[in-house]
């Protein structure tokens, strides 16, 4: 059930791991540290290939211009002046440098193009391309490019594919006459292949979904804490959901809009309990959390939930802090969309995640309930 709770699946625009946009597959866009001369200056003597792209720098000796990780010989820095394009640096007389090339694409570049190239292959083909088709397309080895891919996204081609089709399988099911239609609409070439991945890409039977959760039985209840109502849901299987919320009831009615056909049962004693259990990991965090859960999603999102729960207790990371944990520097943009998905408030640590600035935002139960948290994380 978590499954369909936990947000869209990956794909260039939302989760996975790429970006929100198919220009944003780089880290979180922040200011630029080669504002002044003198840091740029120092960026020319270090041959910072960090610097490249930010600025480009002339030598009046010699008349071109270049790379700031340009490996040719130090000029004098009296005869070295800046610009921030190539276009001034020639406006101002100056050649490229044949050594750098400034004016050509970097690797890097060519690499997130041909990313970005493949990730629509993937998500427009009726059928998954091979490995081999995508690498053959962007002009690189297929262990080159399976390597490329994933560290520009954080997941592996097949996972992306499989996000891709979960995404699709979702708009299918609720535009195809019937089920099998919404298989072969959603790019499965056989029934079995798909049956076999439909629980964990739904989180339920694809008729159950299609019906609204129709046959699903969901066990709920709503507490008070100090930072205000909160809604819990479980399966069978364990704590599926967990909401902040300012009413009670809009609560209740945000799981039967989401759920409209399903059987929710008002929770018992025993599920009462386990709402405590909730509760306490609020209002006194530090006590050890041993709710079994049911948390479906994509594998970028369950790899960062589980980034998420590994981030000491009123410790915080920044976005791009858990892209590198997860060995894709470069998906820090798809980590912050990862965690807008994250069904499990509290339970599944995205309050711990702020900006590089180390500034609170993003948080969708509201910026001020991110702060308590950490507070009182902080202080416990």
């Amino acid at each position: 059930m978590a499954g369909a709770q936990s947000g869209a699946p990956v794909s260039m625009e939302h989760t996975m791991g790429i970006a929100t946009t198919a220009k944003s597959v780089g880290v979180e866009n922040l200011a630029s540290p080669f504002i002044s001369d003198q840091n740029r200056w120092q960026a020319v003597v270090a041959r910072d290939s960090r610097a490249d792209g930010q600025f480009y720098f002339s030598v009046r000796t010699t008349g071109v211009y270049c790379r700031p990780s340009c490996g040719a010989r130090q000029p004098r820095r009296e005869n070295v002046a800046f610009h921030l394009t190539c276009a001034d640096a020639e406006a101002a007389g100056f050649r490229a440098c044949k050594r750098c090339r400034p004016g050509a694409s970097t690797t890097g570049d060519g690499h997130r193009a041909a990313v970005e190239r493949a990730c629509r292959l993937i998500e427009c083909a009726e059928t998954m391309p091979t490995l081999a088709d995508l690498a053959e397309n962007a002009g690189i080895s297929r262990f080159h490019f399976h390597r490329v891919f994933k560290a520009a996204t954080g997941v592996t081609p097949k996972a992306y594919a499989d996000a891709s089709r979960a995404r699709r399988l979702r708009g299918a099911l609720a535009q195809s006459g019937t089920v099998t239609e919404a298989i072969y609409d959603a790019g499965f070439n056989s029934s079995g292949r798909f049956y076999a991945a439909s629980q964990a890409m739904l989180g339920m039977t694809p008729s159950r979904f299609r019906a609204g959760g129709s046959g699903e039985t969901l066990r709920f209840a709503v507490g008070q804490t100090s930072l205000g109502a909160i809604l819990v849901a479980a399966t069978d299987k364990g704590v599926a959901l967990i909401q902040f919320g300012d009413d009670a009831e809009a609560l209740v009615h945000g799981l039967q809009d989401r759920f409209p056909r399903a059987r929710l049962i008002g929770g018992d004693a025993a599920f009462e309990s386990l709402v405590a259990k909730v509760v306490g990991l609020i209002e006194a965090p530090g006590q050890p959390m041993d709710l079994p859960l049911d948390v479906r999603g994509t594998a970028f999102q369950q790899r960062v939930w589980q980034a998420l729960r590994d981030i000491p207790l009123g410790s915080t990371a920044s976005y791009a802090d858990v892209a590198a944990r997860l060995g894709a520097p470069r998906s820090a943009r798809a980590v912050a969309q990862a965690c807008a998905a994250n069904p499990l408030a509290v339970a599944i640590p995205c309050h711990r995640v702020v900006r590089s600035d180390g500034a609170l935002s993003g948080y969708r139960w509201g910026v001020e309930r991110k702060r308590a948290l950490l507070d009182r994380e902080v202080a416990a």
